[in-house]
């Protein structure tokens, strides 16, 4: 076997070394957010400015997150841009900082016994451009304002004063 040869064999073999991992890593945090999200599925996050009508403490809570790409991802990333075409390889990687974005989001909300989280807003952000402006680690903050009833602020803010 020339050097050539092995090299080409060498990356390939990264490649799907790399494949079989960051396909492993990334269904592993898709299972976490699919169990996660029905447990939050009760806390209600929308994109409406208005409060509904009774009695709240409005309350700013956030949830951000960074991942980043996989090595493989990267690779189908690079070819895309080499021959054209959109880069559908980030797609799950956005999809999954702005689920796990909200997520976090509303976990903040339920600890402060939120009944709904208002006027919710992603910024989006991606951290590393390397060479040929490839795109590293994307992070997202999602923010709304909580809204939790006033019985529940007044026994949030004791419990938290009282410890």
């Amino acid at each position: 076997m020339s050097g050539g040869s092995f090299q080409l064999i060498y990356v390939i073999g990264l490649l799907i070394v790399a494949y079989l991992i960051g396909s492993y890593r990334e269904k592993r945090h898709y299972q976490s957010i699919i169990k996660r999200e029905h447990a939050l599925n009760s806390l209600p996050a929308v994109n409406l400015k208005t409060a509904p009508k009774g009695h709240f403490q409005h309350e700013l809570v956030m949830g951000n997150v960074t991942i980043s790409v996989d090595y493989f991802k990267r690779f189908l990333a690079l070819l895309h841009a080499f021959f054209g075409g959109p880069i559908t390889s980030y797609e799950t990687l956005l999809d999954r900082s702005r689920r796990e974005a909200l997520l976090r989001m509303k976990e903040m909300a339920k600890e402060k016994h939120a009944a709904l989280v208002l006027n919710v807003k992603y910024e989006t952000v991606s951290i590393f451009k390397g060479s040929g402006k490839s795109i590293g680690s994307v992070e997202v903050l999602a923010y709304g304002t909580a809204l939790i009833p006033s019985s529940q602020a007044v026994a949030s803010n004791v419990a938290t004063t009282t410890q």
